[in-house]
């Protein structure tokens, strides 16, 4: 008989290349295959800002935990799509301003739920972090799993991190948000970004991971990427590149990703 951890792993598929893993390997990780290797760098031959946007992500990512945490007062996240662990994550980020604060993190990658545990380990005694096996495609289950965690009466933080480039169509993407936002409390808010279709370079790029054996990933425009914000009020600067969404000094610098955050009225 086989145990979890083993069943799981027969599922990575080494030979085949995952954005999870690539994303892993431009950020340096460890947690990738030779294929992840491969094929992340013949993307970056193309396009070599890639390798940047990973870490500015990362960068954007805790500009946002820190203002929703310290000027927004939210204690509860909910980071669907998470991805493979690295470092300041969510959790990490926002327990570190409230000791108490609950976060639950959403992916349905195999590679990912091996690492869970890691991804388990709340940085405080007082908090809570949790893991829920679902895909993004399927709202319903992530709001029933997340509710055994966090309180959906007062205000949750939902954050899409660069993730909803695999979904085709975007009024797809329009109804999952809706879907989870719409169960949230007033004061709540919506993180959302992704990969743009702002130069030549880092559309072909695209193309030559889809080439390469990759999923193919879709990059959109801002003015596409901004109507997921509809009825919500946009947190300035709006939707801006990731590395214009509240600087620090010396992180401004051009990158194909726009992102933004709202407030639930």
């Amino acid at each position: 008989m086989t145990t979890p951890d083993e069943d799981l792993s027969s599922q990575l598929q080494p030979d085949v290349p995952h954005a999870a893993r690539m994303w892993n390997y431009w950020m340096g990780g460890k947690d990738n295959f030779a294929a992840d290797r491969a094929t992340g760098d013949a993307v970056a031959q193309i396009y070599p800002e890639i390798a940047l946007m990973a870490g500015f992500s990362r960068q954007f990512l805790i500009r946002v935990v820190r203002y929703l945490a310290a000027e927004a007062g939210v204690k509860q996240f909910l980071d669907i799509g998470t991805g493979l662990p690295t470092m300041q994550n969510t959790h990490e980020v926002a327990q570190n301003i409230h000791p108490d604060a609950k976060i639950v993190y959403v992916d349905n990658d195999p590679m990912v739920l091996v690492h869970a545990r890691a991804l388990l380990r709340g940085t405080t005694s007082e908090g809570i972090t949790n893991y829920v096996p679902a895909d993004y495609h399927d709202p319903e289950t992530i709001l029933t799993h997340a509710a055994e965690t966090l309180d959906f009466s007062q205000p949750i933080a939902v954050m899409f991190m660069g993730v909803m480039g695999y979904e085709p169509d975007l009024a797809v993407i329009r109804s999952i948000v809706d879907r989870i936002m719409g169960e949230t409390a007033s004061g709540s808010h919506l993180v959302f970004w992704d990969g743009t279709n702002t130069s030549p370079e880092v559309v072909a790029g695209a193309n030559r991971l889809a080439e390469m054996g990759g999923v193919p990933y879709i990059l959109r425009s801002p003015d596409e990427l901004v109507t997921i914000f509809e009825g919500l009020t946009l947190v300035e600067p709006g939707m801006v590149q990731l590395t214009q969404w509240r600087p620090e000094p010396g992180e401004v610098d051009y990158i194909d990703a726009y992102g933004a955050v709202g407030r639930k009225p």
